[in-house]
């Protein structure tokens, strides 16, 4: 799925890897500091936490009125349809990097789900795929990155991406490019269509998160602290699990008359 296209942002993520790699980090000497320093990994949090107050007054403001007013105008079935259709609309993207990760399961997977949903899914509006053995996965460039060995980098708190790294940011680039939208919605009219689809997109997104991210900024005594560590747990454990996954053939229900492996 195309989202906006922020043409800076790779430009952004490099610019912040450079400055970050001249902070300066405590003396060897100050043991406690120094761990503490490297566990963070945030050299820019002055910078990072005014982004993060400026971001949660946008959401205050704009986002979260209207993802409550989504949530409570339209009815939960309707909701579930249109975040299959925005889901099948990043299949490309995600099969691309189940390519580039290596990962041949994975990848059959979802050009599976890409073919079944959108045919007998109606362009995505029903998962049939899931039905039919072919769960839904995530899969980005930033978690190909990783699994090609590059690191995360500093943590960044970006306009639009909200928490994130340079890693993951440029990844959140090469996605857009990756995009079929990207080439194929370019005049006036399929643009505003895309506006709308990215408009979409966050506040499906938000709809969904709202009442864990109600429950953080009520409950945390530091919420830029938390969603930090938070996003930085959530990425760990997503690129773990594709880095375990060394399945390389078609899995067991594409055969079901054959016996289990001895």
């Amino acid at each position: 799925m195309r989202l906006w296209t922020p043409t800076w942002l790779p430009a952004a993520a490099l610019l912040a890897l450079a400055i970050s790699g001249c902070a300066t980090p405590p003396p060897a000497g100050d043991k406690e500091a120094l761990a503490d320093y490297r566990q963070t990994n945030d050299p820019l949090e002055p910078t990072n936490r005014v982004l993060f107050a400026v971001a949660n007054g946008f959401n205050e403001v704009v986002i979260r009125p209207l993802a409550v007013g989504y949530v409570n105008a339209v009815p939960q079935v309707v909701r579930s349809h249109v975040h299959n259709v925005l889901a099948n609309l990043n299949t490309p993207t995600i099969l691309a990097n189940d390519m580039m990760q290596g990962k041949p399961q994975r990848a059959g997977t979802t050009l599976m789900r890409l073919l079944i949903n959108t045919t007998a899914g109606i362009g995505g509006i029903f998962d049939v795929a899931a039905g039919l053995g072919y769960p839904e996965h995530s899969s980005d460039f930033g978690e190909t990155l990783a699994i090609w060995g590059v690191p995360e980098g500093p943590f960044l708190y970006l306009p639009i991406l909200g928490p994130t790294d340079p890693r993951d940011a440029i990844g959140y680039g090469v996605d857009i490019a990756l995009s079929p939208e990207t080439w194929l919605l370019t005049t006036g009219p399929e643009m505003d269509l895309e506006y709308a689809q990215f408009g979409l997109y966050i506040i499906d997104i938000y709809a969904d998160l709202m009442p864990d991210l109600d429950k953080v900024q009520q409950q945390a005594l530091d919420p830029y602290a938390t969603f930090r560590s938070l996003y930085r747990q959530h990425r760990h454990a997503q690129i773990d699990a594709i880095r375990n996954d060394h399945a390389a053939t078609s899995p067991d229900h594409w055969y079901p008359e054959r016996p289990p492996a001895q």
